[in-house]
């Protein structure tokens, strides 16, 4: 099945972030990979964090210091730039070690102007929100490690106490006897056999803690890897409707030179074959000529202009549907009538209760259902189509089903050729903020939800 929603975009790159893998098993998680790279990566984020911290103290510190100068306005717009260097490196340390893909920021776009790049710089808010991850990781990765390795020390010293102990110094008890073992007071030692199984239980109850105290940490760090060191919805929301945009101009930049295309090779070549036949038709007539043949060039001339009247209606059909002028309930009605399949059209009657959708939706919607009922006759095999239209709250559904054979795929705007087939459906719906739903496993039937709002973007804004 294949699932593609406007919410589900990434920036980009922008991919989601990843989840962690499923995790071992109680008692075999202290030999577990993921245990061990999990305490791998809180000791490098010890060691990262006291340099990190330094240069987030320096970037706030230091912009503070030189707000009064231009010089230092460059420089600490720097190094809030710079926050996202060390946003990298954290997200590449969660990467290998934390099994979590967190997407980077998009990429920071240097405006034009002196004054409007120092603005942007200072203001970068993927900068800010690492050089604030810099700050929370020094305290947390002190407090990460020293509780994770001492659960870790202290369940393996208590597993290997009956052992390592015969090695320690003897003491002078409160009995007046010397005792070799580790000390409670001075009056109990962990010298005797049962107090030497006691210890081994206890290590063994913290070696088997230690994976899951180190597992919360791992949680903690990719909780606030995810929360300040990925893009935020904002940004990507901005991301996508950028690239929808992008998709939607190149789209109608396609569409005007396929119509220049067929006006200049089809329409206009068949006129000037008409001016032509009735150019030569006059001359006959002039000249006394054949009659017959000057009357079989003024068939051919009107023929060839009902034929290019045809053509001109087609372009300009494809352009504005004449039937949309009537409503969308009647353009979908038009649309199914005409179709090769058999498609059943409802449209809840309470779409157009509250009045006429904008303009640019309806030539969405209606281009939309056009487009997937006339895939499912060329590309699916299927029997039949329908098409339901319901208004829900500020927006309007449109769901198409076929029964065919299934399998139909999409990639979303940007990707491989954005502006065929479902992509470029997908593009038109994303450019004024609606959401693209394809659900078509192999076999069938395919299922495609549409949702539109009731107007477009630039009258809400």
């Amino acid at each position: 099945m294949t699932s593609l929603t406007a919410d589900r975009l990434v920036a980009g790159p922008a991919a989601p972030s990843g989840t962690a893998r499923p995790g071992p098993r109680f008692l075999t998680a202290p030999f577990a990979h993921r245990t061990w790279r999990e305490q791998g990566y809180l000791a490098l984020v010890l060691l990262l964090a006291p340099f990190a911290f330094a240069y987030a103290v320096f970037a706030v510190s230091f912009t503070a210091g030189v707000a009064v100068t231009v010089v230092g306005l460059v420089v600490a717009g720097a190094a809030v730039l710079g926050g996202r260097g060390w946003g990298a490196a954290y997200r590449s340390l969660a990467r290998d070690l934390l099994d979590v893909d967190v997407a980077a920021p998009a990429p920071y776009v240097r405006p034009r102007g002196f004054w409007r790049t120092v603005g942007s710089m200072l203001s970068d808010a993927a900068g800010w929100r690492a050089l604030l991850f810099l700050f929370i990781a020094l305290p947390l990765s002190i407090v990460s490690f020293v509780t994770s390795i001492t659960f870790l020390g202290a369940g393996l010293g208590g597993l290997t106490y009956w052992y390592w102990y015969q090695f320690l110094p003897q003491q002078l008890g409160a009995d007046g006897e010397l005792h070799r073992g580790a000390a409670f007071g001075d009056a109990y030692f962990l010298d005797t056999p049962p107090r030497l199984a006691l210890a081994a239980v206890a290590g063994l109850v913290l070696l088997l803690c230690w994976p899951w105290i180190t597992r919360m940490f791992a949680m903690i760090f990719r909780a606030l890897s995810r929360g300040l060191l990925s893009p935020t919805r904002a940004s990507l929301r901005v991301a996508e409707l950028e690239l929808s945009r992008t998709g939607t101009v190149d789209h109608a930049d396609a569409r005007l030179r396929s119509i220049e295309r067929d006006l200049h090779d089809g329409t206009q070549a068949r006129l000037v074959s008409v001016a032509m036949q009735l150019g030569e038709a006059r001359e006959q007539l002039a000249e006394g000529g054949d009659l017959h043949q000057a009357a079989d060039l003024l068939d051919t001339a009107h023929s060839s202009t009902k034929e290019a009247l045809a053509e001109l209606r087609e372009l300009a059909r494809d352009i504005h549907p004449p039937a949309l002028d009537s409503g969308l309930t009647v353009a979908l009605g038009t649309l199914a009538a005409r179709s090769v399949l058999p498609v059943s059209v409802y449209v809840d009657p309470g779409l157009e209760a509250h009045g006429r959708l904008a303009p640019a939706i309806e030539s969405i919607a209606y281009f939309t259902v056009a487009e997937l009922v006339g895939n499912a006759a060329t590309h699916a095999r299927a029997g039949e189509v329908s098409v339901l239209v319901e208004p829900i709250t500020d927006a309007v559904r449109i769901r198409v089903r076929d029964d065919g054979r299934g399998g139909a795929g999409t990639v979303r705007p940007g990707g491989q050729d954005p502006r065929t087939g479902l992509a470029g459906l997908a593009g038109r719906v994303y450019s004024v903020d609606g959401t693209f739903d394809l659900s078509s496993p192999v076999g069938g039937p395919t299922v495609v939800t549409v949702i539109l709002p009731t107007t477009s973007p630039s009258s809400r804004a």
